[in-house]
């Protein structure tokens, strides 16, 4: 089980990291007055921090000296009330900016989801799941984070550094200049610690992106992977991967451990050349003892700011990767975006065109030819064609760009008339339904799953739809329409949830019906009456089925024989069976048919064309009976 590496790979850099950061803006401009408001509060909280050594050089140099016990108790309260504004501008800080960081996450996840829904079926062919996972949970919990903490803690920060600089310049400019002397070597490691961080960091990101990748298709596939004792080998698997993602947290940790050697080691140097050349002025009397202990106690207050830029340059380098991956799915085009002018069917009466459909993939080779090449049908209202061919002849994928699941390569489907890629998606899928081969349902109720196309629907229509599906399982249920039926419906057997499937799309009660043969997962009795029931639904809908078997091509009125994408033979069963030898063939080679005692239970009487019985003989030689 390995995922694609492209989405993965880390593209070339969008921009600076000011200029990714600033795309937040349109979800952060609702909040942006309270976080500001909260930067104000962390300047500060941290300015009161940095009035504490001024009151000590007040009071070493003041009352200290002169014996003044009044001027001692007067600093004592005033670094107490320095210390309780302090706390209250940490915790208004708080207050005031996490709240609005969870609202901007819930915001880009919500806009995410929906880029992700709007996307085409092709987007999501290429892009693994747990990419797709991560950036949603884990990428936009490290933005959150920045803004909440990152981003306004270094803004605060960085003033704190000048403001605290400016002010040892004041108190003697020849050990301001000393210690500032250290801010030069700090800036030049921060931008090499940018370049060598980002890329690792990134990297670090994809790789969380392919391991979630990987637990998601072996949790999906647990049954698979215990069938044919595959566990230890998907073991093997994922531990080679998250091997590789550890070394590459290490390697981060090495990144920020290198730059915090540098963050400590630098304002040391400072502090012991600052005390030397202060011990030397105070003997001289050019600096007062009060100044020097103020002069260290600023610069201790200064030491966590300094400190703290390693770790909040590498939250801001993990925020702006984040972003990155975001905006690689955010800026993704959407190819089958609804037109600025659409049009509308007021009253659709079903009529479904495939005008000289061509249809390949976007990442097909240049030189295989086309799924779909030239194909010509007319599904009239109320008809019901069926589709048969053998594997790979693109039955399927006709069927995919009825519903626009994909856009044509060339020509045109039309639905009335109107070419489906002038119709707003919404309204296309509340005219034309789907049941695929493969059903899938949600982890809701049997209510919800049924009733997805048409939401609005009543109880009664999801119980007609249950009941033509021939879902009367869903009574034995416990909780009945209301059981939730757990993930992907695997609680479900597959002929249960192609039931459910069926049912879906005949409640949606479509002007257009398109089966992908929605029946291979029922025994032949349940097959028998659900295509009993169908009849009655097709006889007023337009029909496009996909057809694996015989049983379901007598559900049509007309056949269309599909070969390497083009239809070489249309017309009703009896007639391809009488003059097409390519058609008896491709019959003969899909699926048996059930033995001649079942058989009689599956004859039927077609609405139009009557009774078409086929036996096994006829079917196997090609004879009309």
């Amino acid at each position: 089980m390995t995922s694609s590496s492209a989405p993965s790979a880390a593209p070339a850099s969008t921009g600076s990291t000011a200029t990714v950061l600033l795309r937040l803006l349109p979800w952060a401009r609702p909040v942006l007055p309270r976080m500001v408001l909260g930067g104000v509060v962390a300047l500060i909280a941290q300015l009161a921090l940095l009035a504490v050594p001024q009151v000590l050089q007040f009071v070493t140099d003041g009352p200290i000296a002169d014996g003044d016990l009044g001027g001692i108790w007067l600093a004592g309260i005033a670094v107490l009330g320095l210390g309780v504004l302090e706390a209250l501008m940490i915790f208004l800080r708080r207050k005031l900016t996490v709240a609005p960081s969870t609202r901007v996450e819930a915001a880009m996840r919500n806009d995410l989801y929906r880029k992700l829904q709007e996307l085409p079926v092709g987007f999501h062919d290429r892009w693994p799941s747990g990419q797709l996972l991560s950036r949603s949970m884990s990428d936009l919990g490290v933005v959150r984070r920045f803004l909440a903490f990152g981003l306004t803690m270094l803004v605060v920060n960085a003033l704190m550094i000048v403001i605290g600089v400016v002010i040892l310049l004041v108190m003697d400019w020849r050990l301001g200049l000393l210690f500032g002397l250290c801010a030069g070597p700090i800036i030049a490691i921060g931008f090499g610690f940018e370049r060598r961080y980002g890329k690792v960091a990134r990297r670090s990101q994809d790789q969380q992106g392919d391991l979630a990748t990987t637990v998601e298709e072996s949790v999906h596939g647990i049954r698979v992977l215990k069938a044919f004792g595959r566990g230890a080998h998907a073991l093997r698997g994922f531990t080679r991967q998250a091997e590789q993602l550890r070394g590459t947290e290490i390697e981060k940790a090495r990144a920020v451990s290198g730059i915090w050697l540098w963050l400590i080691l630098i304002p040391d140097t400072a502090y012991a050349l600052c005390l030397l050349l202060g011990a030397f002025l105070t003997v001289q009397g050019e600096v007062t003892v009060g100044t020097l202990l103020a002069f260290f106690a600023t610069a201790a207050v200064l030491r966590f700011p300094i400190e703290s830029i390693g770790f909040l340059l590498s939250m801001a380098l993990d925020t702006r990767n984040a972003l990155d991956r975001y905006f690689e799915v955010l800026d993704e085009p959407d190819p089958l975006a609804d037109t600025a002018a659409p049009r509308t069917i007021e009253a659709p009466r079903g009529e479904l065109r495939f005008e000289n459909v061509t249809f390949r993939y976007p990442d097909a080779p240049a030189d295989q030819p086309p799924l779909l090449d030239g194909v010509d049908l007319t599904v009239e209202p109320g008809e019901t064609i069926a589709l048969v061919g053998l594997t790979g002849s693109g039955k399927t994928t006709l069927t995919a760009l009825a519903i626009r699941l994909y856009d044509v390569t060339g020509g045109a489907v039309r639905i009335d008339g109107v070419d489906v890629r002038d119709l707003p998606r919404e309204e296309l899928r509340r005219h034309v339904a789907t049941a695929f081969e493969e059903p899938t349902l949600f982890s809701d109720s049997v209510r919800e799953n049924v009733l997805m196309g048409r939401p609005d629907a009543g109880e009664p229509a999801a119980r007609q739809a249950l009941e033509i599906a021939q879902a009367g399982f869903v009574d034995d249920l416990p909780e009945g329409l209301d059981t939730v039926i757990g993930e992907e419906g695997m609680s479900l057997s597959g002929g249960q949830r192609q039931r459910l499937a069926l049912a879906r799309a005949i409640a949606a009660d479509p002007a257009v019906l398109v089966l992908d043969d929605p029946l291979s997962a029922l025994d032949v009795g349940t097959e028998a009456l659900v295509e009993a029931a169908l009849r009655e639904v097709m006889s007023g809908t337009t029909s496009l089925i996909v057809a694996h078997r015989p049983s379901t091509v007598l559900l049509a009125d007309r056949v269309a024989l599909l070969e390497r994408g083009r239809i070489i033979a249309l017309g009703t069963h009896a007639e391809l069976l009488a003059t097409s030898e390519r058609y008896r063939n491709v019959l003969s080679s899909i699926e048996d048919e059930p033995a001649p005692a079942a058989r009689e239970a599956v004859e039927i009487e077609h609405p139009r064309t009557g009774s078409i019985p086929l036996p096994p003989a006829a079917r196997r030689e090609g004879q009309e009976p």
